[in-house]
């Protein structure tokens, strides 16, 4: 008798009641279909007990759903003589099955060993655990995968280096460390809210990727907050946000009856208030959104004050001029307030010092001291000391004393008297030219 024949016993070989009850429960309780779990049962039988075949071509595993019961069978191919008993079968043997058989025909016939039991029970509890973890991971991602975008609360229940991993209730969602808010410390069991980012189906399974440093975050707590951003009477037009730290949005609304900022503020700030103390006290700058880019940044740029803008469209930057006392607000700590209005509003920021009213004075200035050097008959280096002194102007030389000159040039008793003349006389003349 041929091995396959020896093997195949014809008595099907039954699971322990137990899988049964197993396969009850966790269709019961799971949702797991049994159909599905019967499937993949049949699967790593099959990947596992191919040596235990004494035929294993096209091999399939039959389980009766109620009963329990296993049976393998095989598709050997029918040839004169056998060469590969793990392939094929003899004529003369297939046609004890079945008495029309031909060579070159394939004949189904069970090969059920003799210790499939325990090869069975086996590889059904593995079989059924893998598939447990491969279905709850499938169910993850079913329930994550449009979830995208919204804020989910969980609690800190571990840490994988620097990533954080969050329970979410049925699931858990990580952290990574990029994602999180460089000043904000974490513990386990602390309750914290983040932003799904994106559920992920990697090699690993489904992962959801959360996130407390994200600009949407800021987006979608306002839109929670403020219900005038959820009926998008008001809309949320940009972010810019350092973490931790500081954050722009630029808000508008179509309706010119509804204050668009005070609307996201609330009443005494109570709005803006719960957002701030969601974000450990990072600050939050609400801005009125302006189509043209000048309004645009003087108003994200405030309360510095603003003396020219130039809209330089080639190289898409706004060239910013401020008083000297509102350069460093402009600018903020290590330049923070410059970028984060870049970012606001699209465009590169330029902020610089105002020297236009400076050059007005210093051109004045100029004009007054080569005037002061041809009246009095001194260089210009000696008139603008005289300036700079308080002299700066004729009418002003004259009535100071020739020490006081001295004082001032250092120029010695003579040349001083000589200066006071000069200024004496040039007024003389101006006087009889206006006569």
């Amino acid at each position: 008798m041929e091995p396959f024949l020896a093997c195949a016993s014809g008595i099907p070989i039954a699971m322990n009641s137990e899988f049964i009850a197993m396969l009850d429960y966790l269709e019961r309780e799971k949702g797991i279909k049994r159909e599905t779990l019967i499937e993949a049962i049949s699967s790593a039988l099959v990947a596992a007990s191919k040596k235990s075949f004494s035929c294993s071509r096209e091999v399939r595993i039959d389980i009766n759903p109620k009963s329990g019961a296993i049976r393998a069978f095989a598709k050997p191919l029918v040839v004169e003589t056998v060469s590969n008993p793990q392939e094929e079968i003899s004529v003369a043997k297939a046609r004890l099955i079945n008495k029309e058989i031909q060579p070159g025909e394939e004949i189904e016939i069970e090969v059920t060993p003799r210790d499939f039991g325990r090869i069975a029970a086996q590889t059904a509890r593995q079989a059924i655990a893998q598939r447990i973890r491969q279905i709850e991971k499938e169910m993850i991602y079913e329930e994550f995968k449009d979830r995208a975008g919204e804020i989910v609360s969980g609690t800190v229940r571990r840490f994988d280096r620097s990533d954080v991993v969050l329970d979410l209730g049925k699931f858990e969602g990580i952290m990574p460390s990029r994602e999180r808010v460089s000043t904000e410390e974490y513990n386990i069991g602390d309750r914290i809210r983040a932003y799904v980012v994106a559920v992920e189906n990697g090699p690993r399974g489904p992962e959801i990727i959360l996130s407390r440093s994200h600009p949407n975050f800021i987006r979608r707590l306002f839109e929670i907050e403020v219900s005038e951003i959820a009926d998008h009477t008001v809309e949320l037009r940009s972010i810019a946000r350092e973490a931790g730290f500081r954050t722009k949005i630029a808000v508008h609304s179509a309706n010119d009856k509804v204050d668009p900022v005070g609307a996201c503020v609330g009443m005494r700030g109570a709005r803006v208030k719960n957002i701030v103390r969601e974000l450990n006290n990072e600050k939050v700058d609400i801005i009125r959104w302006y189509e043209d880019p000048k309004e645009f940044a003087r108003e994200a740029l405030k309360p510095a004050r603003i003396r020219s803008i130039e809209v330089d469209e080639a190289t898409h930057t706004l060239r910013i001029a401020v008083d000297k006392e509102d350069l460093a607000l402009a600018i903020g700590k290590r330049g923070q307030n410059a970028r984060l209005t870049s970012r606001l509003t699209g465009w590169e920021i330029d902020i610089k010092e105002d020297r236009s009213a400076a050059e007005a004075f210093e051109q004045q200035l100029g004009g007054a001291v080569h005037q002061l050097a041809e009246a009095l008959g001194i260089s210009e280096e000696e008139a603008k000391t005289l300036a700079a002194g308080g002299m700066n102007s004729v009418d002003v030389v004259v009535t100071a004393e020739a020490s006081d000159i001295d004082g001032v040039l250092s120029c010695g008793p003579e040349k001083a008297e000589s200066i006071l003349a000069a200024a004496k006389s040039h007024l003389e003349a101006k006087g009889q030219a206006a006569a």
